[in-house]
């Protein structure tokens, strides 16, 4: 699959989620494409979580991602299956604003209340367009990735940076940076290069083409 030229539509339910699941990618693709990152609650309702909207800007800037391609939702961390309709008809007009070629968003294997319910709403949103699954490790359970890009050893570094910019989640177990670059490597070893992203295939619409 060649990402070169393409929209590219980033959803994310909080802000890290992208940086987690395809921040290496995220990296490499940044100068090269249209990209857009969305995150669906900026976490202010929790008072642990006030400083984590500046820390995704500044994580995001490390990656190469200006603010104008940054947006929030206004929606409410661990309640978004109250607000399917809601997010649906958000997807929706992304759609029409941004018209993506290509869409990364959560895992189907993803537990996570938050992360499951925009999944479901981003293939109802977004049908007729490839949608891939990133693993968030804290949450997703049985993930394998079945879709490797292979990212390279500056993308790896500026991923590890970029989460290295999360000061409230320092002690959390899967900001480690040894835990973030050793799932490169294994998904590297998959594809059978040094370093690569894995991510789950929700859906696949291709094109023949001479």
């Amino acid at each position: 699959m060649n990402f070169f030229g393409k929209k590219v539509l980033f959803l994310g339910a909080h802000p890290d989620d992208i940086e987690l699941g395809c921040g290496a990618l995220l990296h490499q693709i940044a100068q090269k494409t249209d990209v857009l990152c969305v995150t669906l609650s900026d976490n202010k309702k929790n008072p642990d979580l006030q400083d984590v909207k500046d820390e995704h800007l500044r994580s995001m800037q490390i990656l190469g991602i200006p603010k104008d391609k940054i947006s929030f939702g206004t929606f409410h961390t661990r309640v978004f299956p109250d607000s399917r309709q809601e997010i649906l008809e958000y997807f929706l007009k992304l759609r029409r604003d941004f018209k993506p070629d290509l869409i990364f968003t959560h895992s189907k294997q993803d537990v996570h209340q938050d992360h499951n319910t925009m999944t479901e709403e981003a293939l109802r949103a977004f049908r007729g367009i490839t949608v891939l699954g990133f693993d968030v490790v804290r949450s997703t359970y049985g993930f394998f990735p079945h879709f490797m890009v292979e990212v390279t050893e500056d993308d790896v570094k500026k991923k590890i940076e970029a989460l290295a910019q999360y000061e409230t989640y320092r002690d959390r177990y899967y900001f480690n940076s040894e835990l973030t670059r050793s799932i490169m490597v294994r998904h590297g070893a998959l594809a059978e290069v040094p370093f690569a992203e894995g991510f789950d295939i929700l859906r696949i619409v291709g094109r023949f083409e001479g």
